[in-house]
């Protein structure tokens, strides 16, 4: 019993040890991500946080098995896994593949004549726009990983870039109002009649007015 226990617990321990920090992963990938930055003019920083964000920091499955870093649908000859994801022979592939669907496919392409290299908030939210994720956070999480680890120091800003300005369109649902409409009491009118003409019933109209007696006056003016 003791030893099936001690096997357990070193197994587990070895699990848990496999786990790679967020650190570590950048640290691994950061010089690829600046290399293609160069040739390409796509922040390394959203580069980095947008594999981070789709590979849990490389310990996804996909990421573990198919050295798929960035959440790309696709074939693969993977045994080990049944998955719709593509698969790389490593991790660098997988990156370059990211940069080649942002260059080659539409309209993603469109994004490189509306923002630079270092503009890590616009690729994120154009990316986003582009239909990248279904999900409406996506942009503000990707946003989100490059400042908590800084990764925009990784872009190399010159001395003085400012950052564009991005005004956030928030939609607010229109909340129902109470029904302001009134009618005005005409001779030879009564309850019934008016409820059947505006669609309503003879209880309504009397709660809506506090009535307790169903004599109308004409001139009189109801809430409906």
């Amino acid at each position: 019993m003791k030893k099936t226990f001690t096997f357990c617990f070193l197994l587990l321990s070895g699990m848990l040890a496999k786990a790679q920090s967020t650190k570590d992963y950048i640290a691994e990938h950061v010089e690829y991500a600046q290399a293609l930055m160069r040739d390409h003019k796509i922040p390394a920083s959203l580069i980095l946080a947008v594999a981070i964000h789709e590979s849990a920091s490389g310990n996804s499955r996909i990421a573990q098995h198919l050295n798929n870093h960035f959440g790309v649908k696709g074939p693969n000859n993977n045994d080990e896994i049944r998955s719709s994801y593509r698969d790389y022979s490593n991790a660098d592939e997988s990156y370059s593949h990211f940069v080649e669907i942002m260059e080659t496919r539409s309209p993603f392409n469109t994004l490189f004549s509306k923002y630079d290299q270092y503009d890590y908030k616009g690729w994120a939210k154009g990316i986003q726009r582009c239909g990248y994720a279904h999900s409406r956070t996506w942009a503000s999480q990707v946003i989100a990983i490059v400042k908590k680890y800084e990764l925009y120091q990784c872009d190399n800003r010159p001395e003085g870039y400012e950052e564009p300005t991005y005004i956030t369109t928030v939609y607010h649902k229109k909340r129902k109002t109470a029904s302001s409409k009134t009618y005005t009491v005409k001779p030879g009118d009564n309850l019934s009649l008016i409820a059947k003409k505006k669609g309503i019933t003879v209880k309504s109209i009397m709660q809506k007015n506090g009535l307790e007696k169903a004599r109308l006056k004409p001139g009189q003016k109801i809430k409906l």
